[in-house]
């Protein structure tokens, strides 16, 4: 059974380039191997993170999620069976809001930037949606 999860999360530390490129790297070496897709989205301390694959998988990737030091304020914001998958050619694909324009988020936001913990779940979810379908993820594998 096919699931999609996605979560918020705030960075405990500031993000540099390099330690965003290691998570994108060994999530890019292990997911094929567990059959999970997905994105990743964040500005400068917010994460949003959608996940997709079986069931158990997922769910034990969301656990070791939790536990990890690099994330506080984690918060889910979607779980869902899915017949099919959204974001099956995104081994983890990845999104800087710094390059989106802004009236994207204005969309989905009162004041133009990414925070999921001030907006429904259904708009978060949406601004993935959308950001999917325009092919605004900047490294799709």
């Amino acid at each position: 059974m096919l699931v999609r999860l996605i979560y918020a999360s705030r960075a405990s530390t500031a993000i540099s380039h390099e330690s965003m490129e290691g998570i994108l790297s060994a999530s890019r070496r292990h997911n094929p191997s567990n059959g999970i897709t997905g994105v990743l989205c964040h500005s400068d301390e917010i994460f949003v993170q959608a996940l997709e694959g079986g069931r158990d998988q997922v769910n034990q990737l969301y656990v070791r999620l939790l536990q990890d030091p690099r994330h506080r304020d984690v918060v889910l914001l979607c779980y869902e069976e899915v017949a099919v998958r959204r974001y099956s050619s995104w081994t983890m694909g990845k999104v800087s809001l710094d390059k989106i324009n802004r009236s994207l988020l204005l969309k989905y936001s009162s004041n133009g930037t990414l925070n999921p913990y001030d907006v429904p779940a259904c708009a978060t979810v949406a601004l993935l949606d959308e950001l999917a379908a325009t092919a605004a993820f900047a490294v799709r594998d």
